[in-house]
């Protein structure tokens, strides 16, 4: 009978003990989501491949190197070769070849394609994501903002939405599922950097559609940068939710460093000093400014004692732009990736990309796991502890959860794909124009629409994707082709046609 006693009273010591652990994983973590627009993979002083590049040196990111420092960095992580088609991967976890959106969206019904002689772009969601079903030509899904809201998230967004297109309901992030919405809209860009300029709103200040940004007029007139701005304000409304307790979801999506480049006057005079072009410069600048707004949250979130209690995670929503503005030959400002936005090749949808979970990221932890932009809505609602959640849509990503706890951890198996069955610039550049792609292991297969072409790269030894190796790997070709196939007829991907006969691309498995 003792004994019986003894045992209760150790398990009731153990159990005492133990509680204040219990409660502390039990504590719902904060999360921000910082997303920078048109970043390459090397536009920052952070490596992420296995030696530091010329375009590392170039950069002053410090508040990445800090957070790289503190959590987990990712080697091969992806998103869509443009904006939109990320950004709503993001917020329903689907491929772009699933919800359909897989180009930029802006005016209601209204195509951005460019017209080609031989192919016609096929039907795609030009109006983007609807939180509501019978909008034409939109996704119909549950975003990510939503399903965190009804499980006691405090969701700002802050900076470039870019969801749906002007007159539709995600249009207005507030309709997706953000309690509070800061400067978001249709838009894919801003009118301008500049205060002085009113962000691109006319001189009295009124909304200026398209390009305007909106709800920041209190800083028009200003010398205030966007970017600076923008931070200023995620910072203001992060007080409600911190004030009262309440776990917060923060998506702080700059429009930086998406053109219309403009001088940063806070960091612009070295770059110029280091012999920069001026376009050159007001880029540098620009990636600098986005990182010191990084540096802002971590160091609010350090003064609040949130440090500990709060996930950060970095990502771009496609490669480094490429083309004029920028100096110098297009698309070679990702080098060793080839070509730039809006191409399958690694230089348009390699990004860089940052994760810290204190607890259970390792800090200066790496991982060579490719990952995929729809991966991030399984990942954060896991972190949120949201189980047993309702979607209307189907998800494609996976959690990375398993690689943030075990980096070491290699799915090599697993397949990804991009489908871009678009015509996003005039002429065809390098991997751009209605191209398909995917991945498995370290090969690469790119499907060409128009031509059917089809290129093999091993990118462990080939990260430039100079060397096709096609013809020595017919093999690898045809399960790639395969499993391309596959995934394109399940999810029902749209297909240019041809013109002349009015026939759909054939699919990448065709002998034709």
């Amino acid at each position: 009978m003792k004994k019986y006693f003894l045992l209760i009273g150790t398990g009731l010591f153990v159990f005492m003990i133990k509680q204040p652990c219990l409660a502390q994983t039990l504590k719902r973590p904060n999360i921000i989501l910082f997303l920078v627009d048109d970043m390459g993979w090397q536009d920052c002083s952070v490596p992420f491949w296995k030696e530091t590049t010329d375009w590392n040196k170039r950069y002053h990111t410090p508040n990445m190197e800090a957070l790289a420092e503190q959590g987990m960095k990712f080697t091969n992580a992806y998103a869509t070769p443009v904006c939109s088609p990320s950004r709503v991967s993001l917020m329903t976890g689907m491929n772009a070849a699933h919800h359909k959106v897989t180009n930029w969206t802006l005016r209601k019904d209204q195509s951005v394609d460019y017209n080609d002689s031989i192919l016609q772009s096929p039907a795609w969601n030009v109006n983007g994501l609807s939180p509501v079903p019978g909008i034409p030509c939109t996704v119909y899904a549950t975003s990510l903002p939503s399903l965190l809201k009804e499980a006691g998230y405090y969701t700002i967004h802050c900076g470039k939405a870019h969801f749906g297109a002007m007159e539709t309901p995600a249009s207005d992030p507030q309709q997706i599922g953000f309690m509070v919405n800061i400067a978001g809209h249709a838009a894919g860009g801003p009118g301008s950097y500049l205060g002085e300029e009113n962000y691109g709103n006319n001189k009295k200040g009124e909304q200026t559609e398209p390009w305007g940004v909106p709800g920041l007029k209190a800083y028009h007139g200003t010398d205030t940068f966007l970017t600076e701005a923008l931070t200023i304000e995620a910072l203001k409304a992060l007080e409600k939710p911190v004030g009262n307790g309440m776990p917060f979801f923060l998506y702080m999506a700059h429009y930086a460093v998406h053109v219309p480049y403009a001088a940063d006057k806070r960091f612009i005079q070295k770059y110029l000093n280091k012999g920069l072009s001026q376009k050159e410069a007001e880029y540098a600048a620009l990636v600098e400014g986005m990182d010191k707004s990084l540096g802002d949250l971590m160091q609010y979130l350090r003064d609040k004692k949130l440090e500990d209690n709060t996930i950060i995670l970095f990502m771009s929503d496609n490669g480094g732009f490429s083309m004029a503005p920028r100096s110098g030959k297009p698309f070679t400002h990702n080098l060793p990736l080839r070509s730039g936005k809006g191409s399958v090749y690694e230089g348009g949808i390699r990004e860089p990309m940052l994760v810290k979970w204190p607890g259970v990221t390792k800090p200066g932890s790496v991982t060579d796991q490719y990952v995929i932009i729809e991966d991030f809505f399984p990942t954060i609602l896991t972190m949120a502890g949201v189980k047993n959640h309702h979607t209307v849509q189907t998800i494609d990503g996976e959690s990375f959860v398993p690689v943030l706890q075990e980096p070491g951890r290699l799915n090599n198996k697993r397949v990804i794909s991009w489908h871009f069955p678009n015509k996003w610039i005039s002429e065809d550049g390098p991997g751009i124009n209605y191209k398909a792609a995917i991945r498995q292991g370290h090969w690469k297969l790119v499907y060409h629409m128009k031509t059917g072409a089809k290129e093999l790269y091993d990118l462990t030894n080939d990260i430039g994707e100079m060397n096709d190796v096609s013809k020595q790997y017919p093999g690898e070709v045809k399960t790639l082709s395969v499993l391309l196939t596959g995934r394109m007829k399940q999810w029902g991907a749209p297909m240019p046609l041809f013109k002349k006969t009015g026939n759909p691309v054939p699919m990448p498995d065709s002998d034709k």
